[in-house]
């Protein structure tokens, strides 16, 4: 189709039928979501999103979100209106200045207030302004904020406004075409937020809410989110004792009780297993080093504000705690001479790394200060990257088929605005990342500009039993710092060379691992990896002696055991280790006793889930289920 040069994506699909453009949301052009009112300028592959694309809804979000912004004005005519969300894949939010903070009564008006302004269909129109005008605006509207935020957009940007009705706002959209296409609406809730994150500024009032095409997309997200909370990491992590988090001691970092401790270590032994098979070597680097390393990486420069400096022993030295282990596994290579023979290189690294996360940030083990990554960097020849890729894919799908992440989606992020190395290079490892992933029998989306500041990378998305989508493994092609170290080799040819560099992680943070798995799994964790595997259940005091004797047994065959030694009724301890999630219980009364045996009963089993079985026979089951980390046999 050839349309003329200025066109928009609306024009296109008015083209191709009246229809079409009625139902159109946004568009995608060369696979960027874009409004429907953005001029072509360039030859492109154009696609119309409806509500039936997976992208539609996050456009109805997004312009729900400036309808809430609307209502909030509309109501509070002297509240300042902060910035929206960036990711509208499940809900929308906005942060005010306000003079008291919201009360339920006021949530329920502003809702009402948008319905009332949904019903009002106007259009939503895209306004492209100078940086002065958009300054003047702002200006007379009073808003503070957002001429602060207009700050933030580098010289040279396009600025861009959105404005239905009176209301208008900063902001890069897509948007809908009419309000009414926005079909059903719920704020969801409130909390308090500081401007940027940052405590010691202005302290807002968020709310967040979500939208959808229409009430039965509506009704299914929120039934969605009632099983969300029930599965909420902080509310299970708390029941099932595996960790807490003290804010008045230690804000954004966990005390692992246990429980936790054993699932964690259970995870971190899983990764060291597969090292030996994919060739990677532990190492572990300083936790303190003087800055001059963190200058030489560009974290100084990209990511100061996210790290922990301080005075050494005089003034003049500044020492950083390690946010990352890039930086110390780059000295480690370039601390000898190294030959091609040595390559690939591949270090792996657990250590505790800890980043200045701002306080309103901080939610639980999904976000905190201090965590550990299963961290590895390959150094190898440029034409070893793909294979290493390759062997990447496969350890990521052997350790995701063992913990039950199917629907894995891969994408390549690509260069952000501000970042290191020369584009040239990026755009290389751009390529060469793509044709990585294609060649892997995966299809390949990207997304552009999400890159942090020092390499491309492969984002490994899987999406969760309640729909939601995660990034988990990543890796990255970092052509900026193997150059800013000097790192070198001697190539084939006898010639000194830089090694490719890549950045690997299979779960990514532990943390936040662990955030998503619980919610994942709702605490339902496999047998190799539960805090507690079985819990040892006798009937009657008569049989406590034959119980230790029974936890004892497992316990020496690597079966972790408890044995419920309370004086309660068999169907009291059958829903407490129910409710501890514990995969496999153990019932003793006389005739296990007399005889030897144990009555195996399964989690969620409404009866015994096999007749009294010879003890030493389900100890051998178990312990091979353990150490090979298989489901339990009963299953």
């Amino acid at each position: 189709m050839t349309v003329p040069h200025g066109s928009t994506v609306l024009a296109v699909a008015q083209e191709i039928g009246p229809g079409l453009a009625k139902a159109a949301l946004a568009g995608r052009v060369d696979g960027r979501l874009v409004d429907l009112r953005q001029p072509l300028e360039t030859d492109a592959a154009i696609e119309i999103v409806t509500s039936k694309d997976p992208d539609g809804g996050k456009v109805i979000r997004h312009s729900a979100e400036h309808v809430m912004a609307d209502a909030v004005k509309r109501l509070f005519p002297n509240a300042q209106v902060d910035a929206g969300r960036s990711d509208h894949s499940e809900k929308f939010q906005y942060d005010f200045l306000v003079d008291e903070p919201f009360t339920p009564e006021d949530v329920e008006r502003i809702e009402k207030t948008m319905l009332d302004i949904v019903a009002e269909n106007a259009g939503f129109e895209r306004l492209v302004v100078s940086r002065e005008e958009a300054r003047r605006r702002f200006s007379e509207m009073g808003e503070e904020l957002k001429l602060q935020r207009l700050e933030d957009i580098p010289e040279g940007d396009e600025i861009t406004l959105f404005q239905h009705g009176d209301f208008v706002d900063l902001c890069r959209g897509p948007h809908v075409q009419r309000a009414e296409q926005i079909g059903a609406v719920r704020l969801l809730e409130t909390s308090g937020s500081y401007f940027r994150g940052d405590e010691n500024g202005p302290k807002l009032q968020r709310i967040y809410g979500t939208a959808f095409a229409n009430r039965k997309e509506l009704k299914a997200h929120l039934k969605r989110i009632e099983e969300a909370k029930e599965r909420d990491h902080r509310r299970v992590g708390t029941a099932l004792d595996l960790y807490y988090i003290d804010s008045d001691i230690a804000p954004g970092t966990p005390f692992y009780l246990p429980k936790g401790m054993t699932v964690y270590n259970e995870l971190q032994n899983y990764v060291r297993s597969l090292y030996p098979r994919f060739g990677f070597e532990e190492v572990m680097t300083p936790q303190l080093c003087r800055s001059e390393l963190f200058k030489n990486s560009g974290h100084y420069r990209m990511f100061k504000e996210d790290m922990y400096f301080f005075e050494g022993e005089d003034e003049s030295e500044e020492m950083g705690v390690k946010a990352t282990n890039c930086p110390c596994h780059c000295a480690l290579f370039g601390s000898r001479k190294r030959s091609y023979r040595d390559l690939p290189l591949r270090l792996a690294e657990f250590s505790r790394l800890h980043r200045n996360e701002r306080s309103g940030t901080l939610t639980g083990l999904a976000r905190v200060r201090s965590f550990a990554q299963d961290d590895a960097h390959v150094f190898c020849e440029p034409d070893q990257v793909i294979p290493e890729v390759h062997r990447f894919f496969e350890m990521l799908e052997e350790t995701y088929q063992l913990l039950g992440l199917g629907g894995v989606h891969m994408a390549v992020s690509t260069r952000p605005d501000d970042f290191l190395g020369e584009p040239a290079d990026w755009d290389v490892a751009e390529k060469t990342l793509v044709e990585a992933v294609e060649g892997a029998g995966y299809s390949c989306k990207i997304k552009e500009g999400e890159a942090v500041f020092y390499a491309p990378k492969v984002e490994c998305d899987f999406e969760d039993v309640l729909g939601r989508t995660w990034t988990l493994g990543t890796i990255q092609i970092d052509m900026a710092m193997p150059e800013r170290f000097g790192l070198q080799y001697v190539g084939r040819d006898g010639a000194m060379h830089q090694p490719s560099m890549l950045h690997r992680a299979v779960l990514g943070s532990l943390e936040r691992f662990l955030a998503i798995y619980i919610e994942h799994t709702g605490g339902d964790f496999p047998f190799w990896l539960a805090p507690i595997q079985v819990a040892i259940l006798p009937i009657s005091e008569r049989q406590l002696e034959y119980g230790e004797r029974v936890a004892t047994r497992l316990s020496e065959a690597g079966v972790r055991a408890q044995l419920d030694e309370r004086s309660e009724t068999l169907g009291f301890k059958i829903r407490e280790a129910e409710v501890q999630k514990i995969p496999l219980m153990l019932v003793l009364g006389d005739k296990e006793l007399e005889d030897g045996t144990v009555t195996p009963r399964l989690r969620h089993a409404k009866k015994q889930s096999r007749d009294a079985t010879d003890l030493e026979s389900l100890v051998a089951e178990l312990a091979e289920a353990v150490g090979e980390r298989r489901a339990l046999p009963l299953s």
